[in-house]
């Protein structure tokens, strides 16, 4: 039976209509980004994962021909107000969210409702670096030069106490997962600020605390704090001469924190494609890699996929830490 003329004109002018929206989708991802792109923050200006932002919206923007990334800093509750925001936002590649472990893997285990599905709400794009921590004590209070002094030493005193710069932070799950280690049950010390935190340790209010290595190397430089060891599966460029715990004996003691480049779930696939090779064209370029290792990173730039199963394995190795001391933040 012929189809009816009115019929195939609607049915063509349909086809028409679907193909012309198929050409301006593709040459809209094609000639992505043509406006500014924002980068939410989790955390204030200055802090480790601004420094990053900064610096990788310093360079995107050169490599997109002077195109504006805004890094658009949104702090409070762990980084969760701001990972909601960018689960939310329209998946065009306008919107981008600057994650970080505890938002993406730790969050999960230590909350029983999250207001964001990180599996489900977020597409990988790339790990730009992660974070060694280093366990840091004051060599005024602490007798001891390496980890298995530092143990022994301990054991002797009325409990191991382990500063950290909040709870739920990679540095108050390391703390339990060094004493796990080590066969001491820690008491962990949680501050309001990482200045604080540090004040602790001077005082000899604590016997130690795991901070990012970043922070951790100008004191350590200038010999106001003891690195004991470092958490990376290699020793830290900005501390090469402190052995890893690894090398020390306790080869489950390797974790890091990171920070990644994610989009919300449904961006085109064509333009999480670019953002991906984008981003890590950015951070691997020598300069932004020295800088990046000057402030006590480890530059990483992997593809989607890559980042994508770190997520998911470190949601699982956090997730052990987490359950091991029972804590939850809600």
């Amino acid at each position: 039976m012929p189809i009816p003329s009115t019929l195939r004109r609607a049915l063509l002018a349909s086809a028409t209509l679907l193909a012309l929206l198929g050409a301006t989708q593709t040459q809209a991802q094609s000639n992505y980004p043509n406006r500014p792109v924002r980068i939410i923050v989790g955390f204030a200006a200055g802090t480790g994962p601004d420094i990053v932002a900064r610096l990788l919206a310093q360079k995107l923007s050169e490599g997109w021909g002077g195109q504006g990334v805004i890094v658009d800093n949104k702090p409070g509750a762990a980084g969760l107000i701001a990972a909601s925001e960018a689960a939310r936002a329209t998946p065009d590649g306008y919107t981008l969210m600057l994650g970080e472990t505890g938002q993406l893997s730790i969050a999960p285990s230590s909350y029983n409702k999250l207001p964001y599905d990180p599996a489900k709400d977020f597409a990988p794009v790339s790990q730009v670096v992660s974070a060694d921590f280093a366990l840091l004590v004051n060599p005024q209070k602490v007798p001891a030069k390496n980890v298995k002094e530092f143990v022994s030493w301990v054991q002797g005193q009325k409990g191991l106490f382990m500063a950290t710069f909040g709870a739920g932070t990679p540095g108050h799950f390391g703390a339990f997962m060094f004493g796990e280690a080590v066969k001491l049950k820690p008491e962990a010390v949680h501050y309001k600020s990482t200045a604080d935190a540090l004040g602790g340790l001077f005082n000899g209010d604590v016997h130690g605390v795991f901070a990012s290595v970043g922070l951790a190397a100008p004191n350590v430089k200038a010999g106001k704090l003891l690195a004991l060891g470092t958490t990376g599966p290699s020793r830290a460029a900005a501390l090469p001469d402190v052995p890893t715990l690894k090398e020390q004996g306790y080869p489950s003691l390797e974790f890091s924190s990171w920070f990644g480049i994610v989009a919300p779930a449904q961006t085109p696939p064509a333009v999480l494609a670019k953002l991906s090779a984008d981003v890590r064209k950015a951070v691997t370029a020598p300069e932004a890699r020295a800088k990046l290792e000057e402030s006590g990173f480890r530059v990483t730039g992997t593809d989607a996929t890559t980042f994508g199963k770190i997520i998911a394995a470190d949601t699982v190795t956090w997730g052990k830490a987490v359950a091991a001391t029972g804590f939850k933040a809600d």
